[in-house]
């Protein structure tokens, strides 16, 4: 059975909604990482921060506000209209809502915490449930008022992608004729103190796959679809996953769990290799991420296949990055120019890994039928492969 997404909602530093996200994107418009100081000790940092003001809470919904439902909020607006035709084709109890995240609402969680600690009491308004990690679905679910499966999913950096597959999973069961799936995460201080404990950040723009790389750069996005079973201009043919089991931070050098999760999205789609036109890179800029990477993309294709990371735009988005990154195919697939997502650093490639054929602005896909991969690959090994195709 094929798994269509028939509708896009998205934020992140590049812009807001699909026009103007795209127009950064192809354009490969640097401007979506700011220096900003405040979030790591003792200088500004590049971050991928959304500037455009975010949504008010709905009428009702004050007890579900932090930002990261208020940037959920933002992209979802845009596939509003989308989604409640849906609810009214099928009934709120066919709709499900399934969103991936890392932050959801740690970020005000941390300025409570921090309140109680001064005053021994927790500030009025305080709910636990906030930082809850389901509690960007459920936020979704009371707005749309559907009754359909509702969960998020936590798997650190793939949370965004393994939403999609779970999404997939729902509608191939038959639990679902709808589901609202996607991710979503915010700056929040745990994680830009936390990375920058573990000396993973750069205090320059990062530079995936470049000689000169010295770390992340942290960004927040909004990226959600509405996926069916009927037809659309871009299918998603299925993903693969996979887990090294190697290491709580670092991930198996040699790339075996990332081929593993290729090679299982591959079989899920029914084609091989030599079918894909472009891979979206997991491409964090970190040492020994994008060296593995490097050597998992050289082994699975025997050809130069056109490839990239974004995260030189937008900032390492975290638990949302599988979904943004998703979001960027969809518009590769649907761009009436076929442009390709280019790959942004300093042209200096590291010796010592697999040369790669980077994308350059202005490169586009052949005509025709279509087939697109997004690589996710998370802390404790935690590994994801997404295919989609141009649908119609």
């Amino acid at each position: 059975m094929k798994t269509y997404l028939n509708a896009l909602g998205v934020a992140c530093s590049l812009g807001v909604g699909k026009q103007a996200v795209a127009d950064a994107l192809f354009a490969a418009e640097a401007h979506g990482l700011p220096s900003l100081a405040g979030w790591v000790p003792d200088r500004a940092s590049p971050l991928g921060a959304v500037q455009e003001p975010l949504p008010a809470m709905p009428p009702g919904l004050a007890h579900r506000d932090t930002r990261n439902n208020r940037l959920l909020l933002l992209a979802a607006r845009e596939i509003e209209s989308d989604v409640r035709a849906a609810i009214a084709r099928f009934g709120a109890a066919r709709i499900g809502v399934v969103v991936g995240t890392s932050t959801t609402g740690i970020e005000e969680a941390t300025g409570n915490i921090a309140a109680r600690g001064a005053t021994g009491r927790w500030p009025e308004g305080y709910r636990y449930a906030d930082q809850e990690l389901g509690a960007p679905a459920a936020f979704l679910a009371e707005w749309l008022d559907v009754a359909g499966p509702c969960y998020g999913i936590s798997t650190a950096c793939t949370s965004g992608a393994r939403a999609l597959l779970s999404a997939r999973r729902l509608l191939r069961l038959g639990l679902c004729d709808a589901v609202l799936c996607g991710g979503a995460d915010t700056l929040c201080r745990l994680a830009t103190h936390g990375f920058h404990a573990l000396e993973a950040t750069s205090s320059e723009r990062c530079l995936p796959f470049s000689g000169s790389r010295r770390g992340i750069n942290i960004g927040e996005a909004a990226a959600l679809f509405l996926m069916t079973r009927d037809e659309a201009p871009v299918a998603f043919l299925g993903g693969g996953a996979s887990s090294d089991a190697y290491h709580m931070s670092s991930p198996e050098p040699e790339g075996r769990g990332a081929v593993e999760a290729m090679r299982r999205a591959l079989a899920a789609a029914d084609i091989d290799a030599e079918a894909i036109d472009y891979v979206n890179l997991h491409g964090t800029a970190t040492e020994h991420n994008d060296a593995m990477e490097s050597r998992a993309v050289a082994d699975m294709f025997a050809r130069a296949v056109p490839c990239s990371s974004t995260k030189g735009l937008t900032g390492h988005t975290l638990g949302a990055a599988g979904a943004l990154e998703a979001a960027f195919c969809w518009l590769a697939l649907t761009d009436s120019r076929r442009r390709l997502p280019p790959h942004v650093w300093d042209g200096v490639p590291d010796a010592a890994l697999p040369p790669l054929a980077f994308t350059r602005p202005g490169d586009t896909l052949p005509e025709g039928r279509r087939h697109l991969m997004s690589n996710s690959f998370a802390f404790g090994g935690n590994n994801a492969s997404l295919v989609f195709a141009r649908g119609t």
